[in-house]
């Protein structure tokens, strides 16, 4: 696994499942912030500048979807956008890609995976 230590964004409205990830994050030795909603997850964008972010597509007040749009329209900074979502269909997986994410894992995802993504290159630029 190469370069430890980056800041890492996870937004899910289930708190057990953001906990769950933040904890496996954190003993990896990333910086990890957890929000629970759409809204927060925009100004943890401006505040926390992450180097990777794990975005429940399913949230309040704006989902994963129109928070990675946002996010693609306003990064100073690259950014990996992950998807994490309960919806796996066609028609989803799509949309969130339109949206803006570089990878999707569809619930439950295999946290081994989560940690290697998190623990890989980053992109070299914004989209």
């Amino acid at each position: 696994m190469e370069n430890r230590g980056r800041r890492i964004l996870v937004a899910d409205d289930n708190e057990d499942t953001a906990k769950g990830l933040a904890a496996l994050l954190e003993m990896q030795g990333h910086e990890v912030r957890v929000v629970h909603d759409g809204h927060a997850a925009l100004e943890a964008f401006k505040e926390f500048t992450p180097d990777v972010a794990f975005l429940d597509v399913g949230m309040p007040f704006f989902d994963g979807c129109e928070v990675a749009a946002k996010v693609r329209e306003e990064a100073r900074s690259p950014v990996l956008l992950v998807a994490v979502t309960g919806w796996g269909h066609a028609s989803a997986k799509q949309r969130a890609f339109d949206s803006g994410f570089d990878r999707l894992f569809v619930k439950p995802a295999d946290p081994q995976e989560l940690l290697a993504l998190a623990n890989g290159p980053l992109p070299e630029r914004t989209h």
